[in-house]
């Protein structure tokens, strides 16, 4: 599971060229966001063998990967995505308002068509020698800040969140949160477009003392470079939930609205729920999900647990509905000129 630069130029240009297979039947372009490179690449392996199977037909997936609400922003401009399968159902709305996906999507696959989760930890380099344990550490001016940017990176918006809720949980009022997520963002070294490339900030190019990072790209990093980090799980974060959806007018345009329907429909499937927990989301099917969960009171992590990927009992893990659902959120975190770009300024 070797992290592999999986931009795939070649399917890009190949998509805003209109070369050979686009738009065919037996061609499915799937836009997703930056962290879910690897899980994707080996899921459409596994739908590949699954369709020939039950179908005789042989299909060719093409793949594109970054900062979800960009990715999403190049779908309403016409990127031919037949699915995507962004990091919030935020990012998927403003494909809908553009008209290409039909309102009530969110109904179409179970779990509110989030067929896997995962959550906001932060990533420090072994022996953590910062002492970062909680969001509070991440004001302090010796601490050097890794994430990505909210107005470009879904996962930036849960990273956000996360930190929002911290800081009320704790009992401030609205202007000291401002304050502390005011100080938190002029710590940050390096405003990544998307989570991958914070990732690499962090872990390959040797920036920042944290990375706010999604929990399967934190132990990702802990699989491929053993020894050299550590994950610190917060006392308080936010359980992220990746949407997915047809992109109904690309798939009636290119006759795939079967294939596309069934690529999205077979996430949840036994097979597909357990790929996801091994490459360190959270499937949402419970029987599969408890293969890859464990209790324990241990807030840092050195290593992947052999008996589990995450702890599920020692952080207070809101979600969206908290801030009133992606609509309100964005109204009052994200659009321009709301509270990020104020405080951020």
């Amino acid at each position: 599971m070797k992290r592999k630069a999986l931009v795939l130029l070649a399917g890009l240009t190949c998509m805003l060229s209109g070369c050979s297979g686009i738009g065919s039947s037996n061609t499915l372009v799937n836009v997703s966001y930056d962290p879910t490179r690897e899980l994707y690449e080996a899921y459409n392996e596994l739908f590949t063998a699954y369709w020939e199977e039950e179908t005789g037909e042989t299909i060719r997936i093409i793949q594109s990967h970054g900062g979800s609400g960009k990715q999403a922003l190049e779908v309403a401009n016409g990127l031919p995505a037949d699915v995507v399968t962004l990091a919030l159902e935020g990012d998927v709305d403003s494909i809908r308002d553009a008209e290409l996906i039909d309102p009530g999507y969110v109904e179409e696959f179970p779990s509110d068509s989030a067929p896997y989760t995962s959550s906001i930890v932060f990533l420090v380099r072994a022996g953590n020698p910062k002492e970062i344990n909680d969001w509070s550490d991440l004001l302090r001016e010796d601490v050097g800040v890794i994430t990505p940017n909210p107005k470009t990176s879904g996962g930036a918006r849960w990273n956000y969140l996360a930190a929002w809720y911290s800081f009320e949980r704790e009992g401030l009022s609205e202007e000291e949160i401002i304050e502390a997520m005011r100080s938190l963002y002029q710590n940050v070294v390096v405003l990544d477009s998307g989570a991958r490339g914070s990732t690499t900030s962090f872990v390959e190019n040797g920036q920042g003392d944290v990375l706010i990072a999604w929990e399967n790209e934190a132990f990702l990093s802990l699989e491929e470079r053993p020894g050299e980090f550590e994950i610190v799980i917060p006392s308080a974060s936010i359980l992220c939930q990746p949407t997915v959806a047809v992109v109904d007018a690309v798939v009636y345009e290119h006759s795939t609205e079967e294939t596309a329907a069934a690529y999205l429909n077979y996430l949840y499937s036994e097979e597909a729920q357990k790929l996801i927990g091994e490459n360190f989301y959270r499937p949402v099917d419970q029987e599969t999900a408890l293969q890859f969960t464990r209790k324990g009171s241990e807030r840092t992590l050195t290593e992947i647990p052999e008996d589990g990927r995450w702890l599920v009992d020692t952080v207070d893990l809101t979600d969206i509905t908290y801030f009133g659902g992606w609509d309100a959120a964005n109204e009052k975190h994200f659009t321009d000129g709301a509270l990020f770009d104020q405080l951020y300024e």
